[in-house]
């Protein structure tokens, strides 16, 4: 009945689009891929949110060490049930993290594997619902970009529409996910997409409010993370704001680098899949107990940090005692932030899925909370706890994904208005540049960076990294032995097109290059001809490429030798040679077939 129902609908949209011109047949699939990607949201949301539910009614009406057992089994129950399907249902692999989604876009023209529409809701509801210390978004986006590109698929789009359709399925989780359609658009174009023209905005901009519609429909608002409490922005307050930034932005470098060096750890580990689950998640659990703010996504206890009774994340906890001790607040404060880096990377890294951008917000409040009320219990000043903790999420997401226009639309969203725009703007600002400074590439890109896939800023370099250069080395070149003379290269430059010759030893090594601009007055000499040995003219290249290089370093070799042929050389022997133009051309298609109209 179900299949009957899809087939219906299928049969629909492919008549639409034998009626519908292309472009409003891209408008239509953007409201689509949007509904599409709002439903996978509610699906999860609504299943994480009522676990925290569940585990925190029990914690009320409990004894506490009971609780305790609770808080620390569900972590483990979770990561070990995602283990087990991923094990048993999806191949033994997943992906994770939204560079995936780059890496689709570059090198497999945008093909996003079927399985990831429903491989991510499946995997991070277990993980992050049953209490893993990371983010539902980052799945969120991948569901809402594998909609984009299957859909595309299915009806047949070229490689543009089915990027842009990538970028709908983002936006609108981001917009479904906050009740946020800016900041959907922008987290689409701002740390995804690479190119894109003013006219590819519409399509995202109808998913991105198609998404956050269905979201407000459908979705409790008590699920979403938003915020009530919120005084006015005093510019006597800019001084610590500009030092919030420089907070932020050290501690986004502190978290990105620990988050990696524990997924690293995991990554070496010698145990089986299982062990190695139950060993990680065993040490989440005692982090948990301990702070049991670091359970779930955490939205929960963001918003007590901005409510006027913060000392409840004290209940039901070891430190219960201290609830109304301001200075032991901060101090648990301060060590939940400090151990959430640890806390995701151990959930993802153990075999969990989720993302960071959840963990960024809730570090991001905790440091702002953290930044102010210190300030505060110090009598130094008197600044609006509720608006650093706010305004910190959006330095910490800022840093973290380097994306600062996100950050600073996607905070003024969720609090309801733009009052704090000018705080937002500096904070963010600050956290990106402090960030950049020592962390190249953003969290999620830093794999693919490793890889040599990484996307930056610098459009050149990203389209760069696209091409292969295997496919565009010519390997049918004629040589030439280093002892013949010179009418052997007469009678080769007479039957070929070639302007350059590699001269190579009977292993086939590059002794060295000959080209025809070097030895045009000569070979009109006939004494010369007959006399002069090949190896007497020869050069040696002033630059070699190798195989592996990929296409940034070829064009770069290209400039710093100005030459217009470059020969290749694989396990030190003569492979093929490069030309300059045909390299450009390539560039020029690519860039041509990747810009988004």
């Amino acid at each position: 009945m179900f299949k009957k129902y899809i087939s219906k609908i299928e049969n629909i949209i492919a008549l639409s689009q034998s009626l519908l011109t292309p472009k409003q047949f891209i408008f239509l699939s953007s409201v689509l891929v949007g509904i599409s990607s709002a439903l996978a949201v509610i699906i999860l949301k609504t299943f994480a949110h009522w676990v925290f539910r569940f585990a925190t009614y029990v914690t009320i009406h409990t004894n506490f060490l009971k609780v305790g057992f609770l808080k620390i089994m569900l972590p483990i129950i979770g990561i070990m049930l995602t283990v087990f399907v991923v094990k048993r249902f999806l191949g033994g692999t997943i992906e994770k993290g939204t560079s995936q989604i780059l890496y689709a876009v570059a090198k497999k023209a945008s093909i996003i594997p079927r399985k990831q529409m429903y491989a991510q809701i499946l995997t991070s509801s277990l993980t992050v619902g049953l209490g893993g210390s990371a983010g539902l978004e980052s799945p969120i986006v991948i569901t809402g970009a594998a909609f984009g590109s299957n859909y595309a698929q299915k009806y047949k789009l070229h490689y543009k529409d089915r990027t842009l359709l990538i970028g709908c399925g983002v936006a609108a989780g981001i917009a479904a996910a906050f009740n946020a359609p800016i900041a959907g658009v922008l987290f689409a174009v701002e740390v995804l997409l690479v190119d894109v023209s003013i006219s590819a905005f519409t399509p995202i901009m109808i998913a991105a409010a198609t998404g956050a519609l269905v979201s407000a429909i459908a979705l409790d608002e008590s699920i979403l993370l938003n915020f009530t409490s919120r005084q006015t922005f005093n510019y006597h307050n800019t001084p610590y704001y500009i030092l919030l930034g420089l907070f932020t932005g050290f501690v986004a470098v502190f978290y990105a680098r620990n988050f990696q060096r524990t997924e690293h750890f995991f990554s070496h580990i010698r145990l089986s899949t299982y062990k190695k689950a139950l060993f990680g998640a065993s040490i989440l659990a005692l982090l948990i107990f301990i702070f049991p703010t670091l359970f779930g996504e955490g939205y929960e206890s963001i918003r007590s940090l901005s409510d006027s009774d913060p000392g409840e994340l004290l209940e039901n906890t070891l430190f219960r005692g201290f609830r109304n001790n301001s200075w032991a607040l901060l101090a648990f404060v301060g060590c939940s932030f400090l151990l959430k880096a640890f806390a995701t990377g151990i959930t993802l890294g153990s075999g969990g899925n989720g993302g960071n951008f959840a963990p960024s917000l809730f570090l991001g409040s905790y440091v702002g909370f953290f930044f102010s009320k210190f300030l505060n219990l110090t009598g130094l000043t008197n600044l609006p706890i509720s608006n650093f903790t706010m305004v910190g999420m959006a330095g910490i997401l800022s840093g973290l994904f380097h994306a600062p226009l996100t950050a600073i639309f996607l905070i003024a969203e969720i609090t309801g208005g733009y009052g704090l725009m000018i705080p937002l703007m500096i904070v963010s600002s600050i956290s990106f540049a402090i960030s950049k400074r020592f962390e190249v590439h953003s969290l999620d890109v830093k794999g693919l960076a490793k890889k040599g896939h990484a996307f930056t800023s610098n459009k050149d370099a990203n389209v760069l990294s696209t091409l292969d250069t295997n496919a565009i080395i010519h390997r049918d070149y004629l040589t030439i032995s280093p002892d013949e003379n010179l009418e052997k290269l007469v009678d080769l430059i007479s039957h070929s097109n070639q302007v350059i010759f590699p001269v190579v030893s009977k292993e086939n090594k590059l002794l060295g290059i000959v080209h025809f601009n070097d030895v045009r007055e000569i070979i009109f000499n006939s004494y010369r001809v007959k006399y002069t040995l090949v190896k007497e003219i020869m050069v040696q290249p002033t630059a070699v490429i190798y195989p592996f290089n990929n296409m940034e370093v070829v064009m770069n070799k290209f400039e710093s030798s100005r030459k217009a042929y470059l020969p290749v050389i694989s396990d030190d022997k003569y492979y093929g040679f490069i030309s300059k133009s045909e390299a450009l051309e390539a560039y020029r298609t690519k860039l041509k077939s990747m810009t988004i109209e």
